[in-house]
């Protein structure tokens, strides 16, 4: 696919790749190897060779200015400190080759051009591929097989590797709606994508972009045209596409929430424009050409068309709103941006979903891509987009509501039933091809929406397991792909990070669960998801405002120590489970010599999270003394009643600093990677507007604060200075001074 192809008549049939269950453990990882994805075909003498300076470096069909030859190099040197020398002839040398055909794969398409084959003997490390792109991914594979055998790194395995990908496609979703990272961030993020072999990002900008044809749109310090630039042409030196994705004609909060746009909302709302108004479509189409404009060189456009759910109610456009009429509606705009981007040299992808009817696709351009086939499609829906000749994405989502962690492995839900992960899910739906249709998928989608407020380093282990699902579906198991992410992303001397996940998903659940859900005080009803707008009762989270014993006989009403009693005692087993996993971050962040700010990361939302074991811990804690006052007090023991409220009022003191250090923590810590959120930028100050439709945890404050509001809603900070004045109240009472 190059270029902007032409429209086609019918479907293009592809030869379907082979699927078939995973290895239980591959050779490559046998032989103590890492290699991720797990190349097509491997065929090992159980030799090795040991890679050093004495070595040389063979040039063919390129020059070593080549963004392969500078990779395979600057691993070298900064890695294991040395360069490899130019040898045209006699001794050991690596020799990387550029030889069109070298590579028989029998595919007609990009897979071609990314095909490589690597053959290592004592003498010779030769890597030969059909095009820059495949020798890129060569590369990749050979700088992973350097890090050794478990026995020492640059022991090389003798043998052959011939590899090509499954799909020509390997999206990866950066959405950025609520936070914006740093432009070094984003390079790195590139660096490690080309390592797992991921080669296209749908970059869901939203506000995040400066448009010059609507300056007030991007947000403070949003990325200008030459910085969006600067970052596309670093992706596609690495044979990356960094794809523009415009949420529109729904999720456009970040538009309508402004004055001057507020006539286009659809039917009075923020969330859609009114996809038939003339000047809504110009506005929008401005928003793709200053897009266009700023990703120079890329192929495609992520029309994202995501939940357009109200298409069609703009009475003065197109009546009456039923099931035809929206999905009409829908069309009709997709055909006009369709139109607009071709014209731009741009092939445009598309979430081919609600209000698209089945009768109505056969209506759309055959060159389109359906970024979001998966199970639960309709069959006739499928055979609708085959029959159409409409190429597709298998798409899953490695992130969708969790909160703080994602749930990457298996795991229990509330109701203690045994759950699949994400990467179990993502593997049935791309190693199982003959399920979307007769038609081959041209590519996989790995979406991690920020709705949640997650930090993108924990969306890591999903992306690199669509790396491998995305090149070889089923070249390696689910488990030998969490073994193989751990040993290249953080470096070969970790351990025990895969039960470190596991119990980052379990204490995330904890939380998740351990919060009450109630009618939201922050914003009214939004739209739900239906034909027919109706609102749904946002929900907030919180708990229960501790009770306060009465200053005269400290009598009070059990919270904490009675309906919360099972979560206060949950919470308190698992501080030790906490204990463990802090230490074992900790233990891990020196022996990484990869990606220790992810360690971070992960440091800072295990530390959030405990704060909240000791928030449900010593409330209960502080009830169980509040007791043990009354008790005293009935006993004629003042004295010790006053001493119980003052270990009391320290409890709740703990509580509050506990967690205002782990808020600083994590605020420190993300901002390492992220520019702060939403801060005002040369004078401008962000407009906080949330989204009328929908509800998302990350929308509730312009700032990191989203974190605290759960806690902030059960108003600790005033309790406190309550049970103060209880406290000295008491003690007035019964003459025994100010307590101290």
């Amino acid at each position: 696919m190059k270029g902007n192809p032409a429209m086609k008549d019918g479907p293009m049939e592809r030869p379907e790749p082979a699927a078939h269950c995973p290895p239980a453990v591959t050779e490559l990882r046998l032989g103590g190897y890492a290699v991720l994805p797990a190349p097509r075909r491997v065929e090992l003498t159980g030799k090795t060779v040991v890679l050093d300076g004495d070595w040389g470096l063979q040039l063919v069909g390129m020059e070593e200015e080549d963004i392969a030859v500078r990779t395979f190099q600057a691993e070298l040197s900064d890695t294991y400190g040395f360069d490899l020398p130019p040898r045209s002839a006699d001794g050991q040398a690596v020799r990387l080759a550029i030889e069109a055909g070298a590579v028989a794969t029998g595919c007609d398409d990009e897979r071609n051009e990314q095909a490589y084959r690597l053959t290592i003997d004592a003498e010779t490390v030769d890597l030969v591929a059909n095009a820059p792109a495949g020798l890129f991914y060569g590369v990749q594979t050979l700088v992973q097989l350097l890090a050794g055998d478990g026995c020492g790194p640059l022991r090389l395995p003798c043998g052959a590797i011939t590899d090509w990908p499954a799909h020509e496609l390997r999206f990866v979703h950066w959405d950025t709606k609520h936070h914006q990272d740093r432009i070094e961030t984003l390079k790195r993020t590139l660096d490690w994508m080309a390592r797992f072999k991921l080669n296209a990002v749908s970059f869901e900008l939203e506000d995040k972009f400066a448009y010059p044809s609507h300056p007030v749109i991007g947000c403070p310090g949003a990325f200008t045209t030459a910085e969006l630039q600067e970052l596309v042409d670093y992706g596609l030196e690495r044979h990356i596409q960094i794809v523009p994705n415009l949420q529109a004609p729904a999720h456009l909060c970040y538009v309508l929430k402004h004055e001057q746009f507020a006539h286009l909302r659809c039917d009075g709302s923020n969330y859609q424009i009114c996809m038939d108004e003339p000047e809504a479509r110009r506005l929008l189409f401005d928003l793709y050409d200053d897009l266009c404009e700023a990703t120079r060189g890329v192929r495609y456009f992520h029309v994202s068309t995501d939940e357009v759910y109200y298409a069609g109610i703009c009475e003065r456009f197109r009546k009456p709103y039923n099931a035809e009429n929206r999905s009409l509606t829908w069309v009709d705009y997709v055909l006009a941006a369709h139109e607009h981007l071709a014209n731009r040299g741009r092939r445009v992808l598309i979430w081919a979903e609600y209000p698209l009817l089945d009768e109505h696709v056969k209506l759309l351009p055959a060159d389109l891509i359906n970024g979001i086939l998966g199970p639960g499609v309709k069959e006739e829906f499928v055979r609708a987009l085959d029959e159409r000749g409409i190429d597709c994405l298998a798409y899953s989502s490695m992130q969708g509501e969790e909160r703080l962690f994602p749930n990457h492995l298996g795991w229990v839900d509330g109701e203690g039933s045994q759950q699949p992960g994400r990467l179990a899910e993502a593997f049935e739906r791309t190693a199982r091809p003959s399920r979307f249709g007769t038609r081959r998928p041209i590519g996989t989608f790995a979406a991690a929406w920020d709705d949640s407020g997650l930090h993108g380093e924990t969306f890591w282990l999903g992306w690199a397991a669509m790396g491998q699902f995305g090149w070889h579906p089923a070249g390696a198991s689910v488990e030998q792909t969490v073994a193989d992410f751990m040993d290249l992303y953080y470096g070969r001397a970790v351990r025990g990070m895969a039960d470190v996940y596991r119990a980052m998903q379990d204490q995330a659940r904890f939380w998740e669960r351990s919060w009450a859900r109630v009618p939201s005080t922050v914003r009214g009803p939004a739209y739900g998801y239906s034909a027919a707008k109706r609102p749904v009762e946002r929900r907030d989270l919180t708990l229960p405002t501790p009770p306060l014993p009465s200053p005269q006989d400290l009598e009070f009403f059990a919270v904490y120590t009675d309906q919360y009693e099972e979560e206060v005692m949950e919470a308190a087993d698992r501080l030790a489970q906490s204990d463990r996993l802090l230490a074992a971050l900790h233990e891990n962040l020196p022996r990484a010599t990869r990606n220790r700010h992810n360690l971070e990361v992960l440091l800072s939302l295990a530390g959030l999270i405990r704060a909240h074991l000791e928030l449900l811990a010593g409330l209960g804690e502080v009830e169980e003394r509040f007791e043990r006052a009354q008790d005293a007090h009935e006993e004629g023991d003042p004295a010790g009643a006053l001493a119980g409220l003052t270990k009391a009022t320290g409890t709740v003191r703990r509580v509050l600093e506990s967690t205002d250090a782990a808020y600083r923590e994590l605020v420190g810590i993300w901002e390492k990677s992220r520019t702060p959120r939403n801060a005002p930028v040369g004078g401008r100050e962000f407009l906080h507007v949330m989204d009328d439709v929908k509800d998302h945890f990350a929308d509730r404050r312009a700032d990191l604060s989203y974190h605290l509001a759960p806690f902030e809603t059960i108003g600790l900070r005033e309790y406190a200075d309550e049970l103060e004045g209880v406290v000295h109240s008491y003690a007035r009472r019964h003459g025994l001074g100010a307590h101290p």
